[in-house]
């Protein structure tokens, strides 16, 4: 009875080995990784493990297929869930976006009718500039891109630059084949920009950093964050109703702005001609300008060398006799 209790003691605690000789492979052990360099290896033991790892490795690869399988099951289905979401999302926004763009081409038709009536030329008619850009490390402003097209493709400095998504800055420099684009992030920027929803009006600042803060926005300014900035025209440069971003609310309550333009690269833009309105003191500049350059001014026609046969007298036209203009021939 006792060698089968000790037997069956045996085979339930498994085999044991003894301490000393599991101390003997520890010490071994880590002889082996001590003394294990590079250099010291011999080329054909570093032969026979590069010829092993060959070997073994698509092998590890196949039985790690299955495994690595069931491991995506789960996220494989969960993003079939997710693409589901987005697509009927997507969906719901692509019939927003039919609707509105049908509203816009009305609007648009409309618009063309009054103007055509008015005799107005619009700054939204005219054709956008378009022009690729590289950046600008050696010029006087830190946040400063360069564009390939001057003064010949009809670019002049003030003109808003605009991206796919919204505004991106203003040229400040023109060259006859180049010019110099000022960004909104850069320190010197300054824009007058309101928030879509309340016209409430205030200045964008530049800081050198992604988000642009709101300053003079006023005490009790009507803002929320979400809220759509576009540009406000009030500086008389920029047109109005230009995108530039949605409003955001800073750790410290100030307000900031997250630019539309960020959504895409810039490194193809669009320059938009827009004529500003000129006051009336720079119409009459002008004219003296063109008096000095010898240009006479355009006026009104006289009517008396118009018509040499009417004459002004007295505020009435009177028409002068025929006989008293012909040559006399003598009496008959």
């Amino acid at each position: 009875m006792a060698s089968r209790r000790s037997g069956r003691h045996e085979g339930e605690g498994g085999v044991r080995f003894s301490r000393t000789l599991f101390i003997a492979l520890l010490v071994l052990s880590g002889a082996l990784i001590a003394f294990d360099r590079p250099e010291s290896r011999s080329a054909g033991f570093a032969s026979f493990r590069s010829g092993f790892t060959d070997i073994a490795a698509p092998v590890l690869e196949l039985a790690a297929q299955p495994v690595r399988g069931l491991k995506n099951i789960g996220p494989y289905f969960r993003r079939q869930g997710e693409l589901a979401e987005e697509n009927a999302r997507l969906r719901q926004q692509l019939i927003e976006a039919r609707y509105w763009e049908d509203l816009a081409y009305r609007q648009r038709d409309r618009i063309e009718v009054y103007e055509a009536a008015l005799e107005i030329d619009s700054p939204a008619t005219r054709e956008r500039i378009g022009a690729w850009t590289v950046a600008d490390p050696e010029g006087p402003f830190v946040r400063a891109r360069l564009i390939g097209r001057g003064s010949d493709a009809g670019i002049d400095d003030g003109y808003p630059v605009i991206n796919l998504y919204g505004l991106v800055g203003r040229v400040f420099e023109t060259g006859r084949r180049s010019a110099r684009i000022l960004l909104l992030t850069d320190l010197n920027s300054r824009i007058p920009v309101m928030a879509d929803r309340s016209n409430a009006r205030a200045i964008l600042i530049g800081d050198n950093t992604a988000f642009p803060r709101l300053d003079y926005v006023g005490r009790d300014a009507d803002i929320r964050p979400g809220d759509r900035i576009v540009s406000s025209g009030d500086d008389g440069i920029l047109p109005r109703g230009l995108p530039v971003g949605e409003a955001v609310e800073a750790r410290d309550g100030s307000w900031r702005v997250r630019l539309y333009s960020d959504q895409a690269p810039v490194d193809f833009v669009w320059v938009w001609p827009y004529e500003r309105i000129a006051a009336p003191g720079e119409d009459e500049a002008e004219a003296e300008a063109g008096l000095e350059a010898g240009v006479p001014p355009a006026t009104a026609p006289d009517p008396a060398a118009a018509d040499p046969g009417t004459a002004i007298e007295d505020g009435a036209i009177a028409e002068e006799p025929a006989d008293a203009a012909a040559p006399t021939g003598g009496e008959r």
